[in-house]
């Protein structure tokens, strides 16, 4: 699809309505440019007249040819000129495709907090008026993203100017899931670099212990993900383990979740482990119990060992285990979703994540132009998750959509009343400082009381990670600085 741009630098919102629409196809931008021409094709335009900006916008997609205009001040604030050129490209793209987004123009990963910050700026009847006839958002999406608010209110409220979260990557898997764009490595090419990762992640770790200190920060949560964690040996998994519990002071915290992630992963001894370092929650995700879609999607597991995992877990004293499925996955279809759902369901998990299929383009469905579900499709699917859980007695308590996600859906974290992971909420909140530790992780300082974060990296991949660690160490200064900068002169809480 070919978009047209002139008279404003909103491109970046209109290419996103653009592939919610287009998704297949690559969208060609093309700037300062009043005329356009098809078969797909869309032009926005914003021009001045005095004290008036005039919006246009036109769409040619097959046959369909529309047209729509609006004026605008030249005072009005640049967001609310962007959100009504994208109502009118929405509103053309939604009568020429037949498709109706349920989440509007809504583009960005956070919906929930978005929500949450109309309410505290207008209350709730206003923020649920903006958010059905300003932005479009269906009822059915708007009545989640409530009841989502309200679930991960008492999390929000536990959080202090003084919270941070850890955040541990194991970025090693036994092999590379075919929809995967995460930086990750599988164990059979990467297994020689584990054991000196592992020895500098434990150095990094007690790095980051003193940082916390130094500042007086208290720790809320720790979350070791991946990758794979236990895609390691025991071993090294209780190396890194004692490494937190004895360089943290994690009175504070409540959780400590590890995930277990792939069930050929999951051994009695790394349970074990896990158990007798204090880990209160884990995942294993089937993300089918499909044998035929696991395959497909390249996961070397059965839904056996999906089955054995769980139980195995259950009987070395895991009591919050949470499973992972994906919507939307080639080659299910929505009465095999409906059995894989009933199936975990049938285990009593305290958790279910449910997420959208995203294509990314590092993920090798993509390269290899796999089919995928129609939105409809997924769409089907997520209604159904939401249905039986809800069921079930489970609630929705943490929600974040990413891009090129198959139907312009979302991915929800639902549990049993209690059973939350508060990680999951801070994390997509961006409610305290998470600090991140090992390749691919970011580091967020957030100032207290201000929306405001300062994003420190980690070198990608475990070589660079590895090569390069003495700089890894000295930009976790950074965040002592960020804290002296808060207060002036000292760290805030010290």
């Amino acid at each position: 699809m070919k978009l047209f741009l002139y008279g404003h630098s909103f491109h970046y919102e209109m290419e996103n309505l653009c592939r919610l629409f287009f998704h297949r196809q690559k969208i060609e931008v093309f700037e300062d440019c009043r005329e356009f021409d098809g078969p797909d094709a869309a032009l926005t335009l914003v021009e001045r007249e005095g004290e008036t900006l005039h919006l246009l916008v036109k769409t040619a997609v097959g046959a369909y040819r529309g047209e729509g205009r609006d004026t605008v001040s030249v005072e009005t604030p640049p967001q609310e000129v962007e959100r009504r050129l994208a109502v009118l490209l929405f509103r053309q793209l939604t009568e020429a495709c037949g498709i109706r987004p349920r989440w509007g123009i809504l583009t960005g990963v956070r919906p929930v907090k978005f929500f949450r910050s109309l309410v505290e700026k207008h209350g709730e009847d206003e923020a649920v008026r903006i958010f059905r006839e300003d932005y479009l958002v269906t009822e059915e999406k708007l009545e989640l993203s409530r009841v989502t608010m309200r679930n991960e209110g008492a999390l929000l409220a536990r959080s202090q100017p003084d919270s941070c979260s850890l955040y541990v990557s194991i970025p090693f898997c036994p092999t590379r899931c075919a929809y995967c764009s995460f930086v990750s490595s599988t164990v059979e090419k990467t297994v020689k670099l584990i054991p000196d990762y592992v020895e500098l992640l434990c150095r990094e770790l007690e790095k980051t212990a003193e940082v916390v200190r130094d500042c007086g920060l208290r720790v809320e949560s720790v979350y070791f993900g991946g990758g794979t964690p236990t895609a390691i040996s025991a071993e090294q998994l209780a190396l890194l383990l004692d490494t937190v519990n004895t360089q943290f002071d994690l009175s504070h915290s409540r959780e400590f979740t590890v995930e277990a992630g792939r069930p050929d992963t999951v051994t009695r001894e790394k349970l074990e482990v896990l158990q007798n370092s204090g880990v209160t929650r884990i995942s294993i995700n089937p993300q089918t119990l499909s044998d035929q879609v696991l395959r497909r999607i390249g996961r070397r597991h059965t839904t056996q060992q999906t089955l054995d995992a769980f139980h195995l877990a259950r009987a070395c004293g895991m009591n919050n285990i949470n499973m992972d499925l994906i919507a939307g996955l080639p080659g299910d279809t929505v009465e095999g979703f409906h059995a894989t759902l009933d199936g975990v369901l049938a285990l009593s998990p305290e958790s279910v994540t449910v997420h959208t299929l995203s294509l990314k383009r590092s993920a090798q469905l993509f390269q290899d132009g796999a089919g995928e579900p129609e939105g409809e499709t997924a769409a089907q699917m997520l209604d159904y998750a939401q249905h039986r859980l809800t069921e079930e007695g489970y609630l929705p308590y943490y929600l974040y959509r990413q891009s090129r996600m198959v139907g312009n859906l979302e991915n929800i974290g639902w549990c049993l009343p209690g059973c939350e992971s508060p990680y999951n909420v801070y994390i997509m909140d961006e409610t305290h400082t998470i600090l991140a530790c090992g390749a691919g992780a970011a580091t967020k300082v957030k100032r207290p009381g201000v929306d405001e974060l300062e994003r420190i990296f980690n070198f990608k991949f475990p070589y660079e990670y590895i090569n390069r660690f003495q700089e890894v160490l000295e930009r976790k200064n950074r965040v002592k600085q960020c804290y002296e900068q808060f207060q002036g002169t000292v760290c805030p809480f010290s």
